[in-house]
């Protein structure tokens, strides 16, 4: 039986989740990626909170003309990065949230690393 587009992704999401946890000295980088907007938060998951978090909601990157690139998730992975540097975090754990590592969760993940954080 073929499992659903759907299906697949949460089957990934939750192996993955399964051997990505974040605790203090490594938060998880959890990347959440929907048709319109990308989001990314910094997670502690021993005190279950986030600790920084960017997207393209914010009014500092409503600017953008469309969202749904990967010139915006470049955006949102260099102010994750800045706002985790700030706060002091500069190791972290990459989860990407069941969704293949190509695209858009790509571009944030290399424009985090080429920011300042290491994973």
């Amino acid at each position: 039986m073929k499992l659903s587009r759907r299906e697949s992704k949460q089957r990934r999401h939750r192996r993955i989740r399964g051997r990505v946890f974040g605790n203090p000295e490594r938060p998880r980088l959890s990347v959440f990626r929907s048709h319109h907007h990308i989001y990314a938060q910094v997670i502690d998951d021993t005190q279950h909170q986030t600790l920084v978090a960017a997207s393209t909601v914010e009014p500092a990157l409503k600017s953008l003309s469309s969202a749904a690139t990967c010139e915006a998730s470049i955006e949102v992975g260099k102010l994750i990065a800045q706002r985790s540097l700030e706060k002091g975090i500069s190791k972290v754990v990459f989860d990407r949230g069941g969704n293949l590592y190509h695209g858009r969760v790509k571009a944030l993940a290399e424009a985090a690393r080429e920011a300042g954080l290491d994973f």
